[in-house]
């Protein structure tokens, strides 16, 4: 069982930048694919970013160039940069785990485990 523990949401303006922390329990994080979701009201939920075992990232065209997935396997840890912040933005962002080493696609099926989120609202 893996257990993920969000941390650093907020309320900022516009422009603005925040860093969202996952802290996974377990043995085995390395060799996990991590990702970070996000579901805004009334909205569907969607991957922002992942990142596989060996490091490779992945980003959803919406956060290219503003957001980093980033990982420390010595901290078990991973996590999401998020720079020039839109209103858009604005939603729960989940961490989520994959035991698949190796999987960069955007199906939330595939994350076994989940984080109970972290609240981003960015105001215009």
């Amino acid at each position: 069982q893996v257990q993920l523990v969000e941390s650093g949401g907020g309320l900022v303006q516009a422009g603005a930048s925040l860093r969202l922390s996952c802290a996974a329990s377990g043995r085995t994080f390395s060799s996990y694919t991590m990702g970070w979701f996000r579901q805004a009201p009334a909205k569907e939920r969607e991957l922002v970013a992942s990142i596989i075992s060996g490091g490779s990232p992945n980003y959803a065209d919406s956060v290219k160039g503003r957001f980093t997935i980033s990982r420390d396997n010595a901290k078990n840890t991973v996590y999401l940069q998020m720079n020039s912040l839109k209103p858009e933005d604005t939603a729960v962002y989940y961490c989520a785990a994959s035991t698949m080493p190796n999987y960069t696609g955007s199906r939330s099926y595939v994350y076994a485990y989940w984080g109970q989120g972290t609240q981003v609202t960015v105001s215009s």
